[in-house]
């Protein structure tokens, strides 16, 4: 069976792409730093008849991030598909965002990113086959002064991933880069869209099936 590790799985999203790939016949790796979080994941994916299996790990922690990508193939053969969607996290207004906070966001978003993709994307290259998926929110391409520090950080995602797209070009490896603008779920904030978390997850399952690279905007 193929398989897709969700790198910051959550109840929110990662659930909901995992249960889409799932019903599809894809093996879940769940990754993320909190054991017990990703213990009702597993179990919830289990009843759904979709076999699954949790590797905790911090994404800002590179050589565990490393490790637990390892375990993955390890555990179930191969890596087919990466989805990286770890949370963001902080809201400092750009006029009061110091070069420690763009630290700690490159951190948690690009170089975790990087991080994931070296310890897929060899195994991919030979197989001349494997998708990439990177997620952030609108920041990344609209940034907000309210949240400055990870918009800086989400554009930086952006930026490579696109790229990282055009780099992979020809090798059947294919890259997209997900923008979310929406509120996930119901009873969004006054003024915001929303979308049920399964019609997400289906864009990211039709992503994969595309085979191309590219960018998807969702707002």
């Amino acid at each position: 069976m193929p398989t897709i590790a969700i790198v910051g799985a959550g109840p929110g999203l990662g659930l909901p792409i995992a249960r889409e790939f799932g019903s599809h016949g894809y093996d879940v790796a769940l990754i993320a730093r909190n054991p017990t979080k990703l213990a009702r994941l597993e179990d919830a994916l289990r009843r759904d008849g979709v076999t699954a299996a949790a590797f905790p790990a911090d994404v800002t922690d590179k050589d565990g991030l490393s490790e637990a990508l390892a375990d993955v193939t390890a555990h179930f053969g191969s890596i087919d598909v990466l989805e990286y969607s770890p949370a963001a996290s902080g809201a400092v207004d750009i006029r009061n965002v110091t070069p420690t906070d763009v630290a700690a966001q490159i951190d948690h978003h690009l170089y975790g990113a990087m991080t994931a993709t070296d310890a897929v994307l060899p195994a991919m290259l030979a197989a001349g086959a494997g998708t990439l998926l990177f997620t952030t929110g609108i920041t990344s391409v609209t940034p907000w002064p309210e949240y400055g520090d990870v918009s800086i950080g989400a554009a930086a995602l952006r930026n490579w991933s696109v790229n990282l797209g055009h780099g992979l070009a020809g090798t059947g490896v294919t890259v997209a880069h997900v923008a979310i603008g929406v509120w996930i779920g119901t009873s969004p904030p006054e003024g915001f869209g929303h979308l049920p978390a399964t019609e997400i997850a289906r864009r990211f399952y039709t992503l994969n099936q595309n085979q191309e690279s590219t960018e998807l905007i969702i707002s």
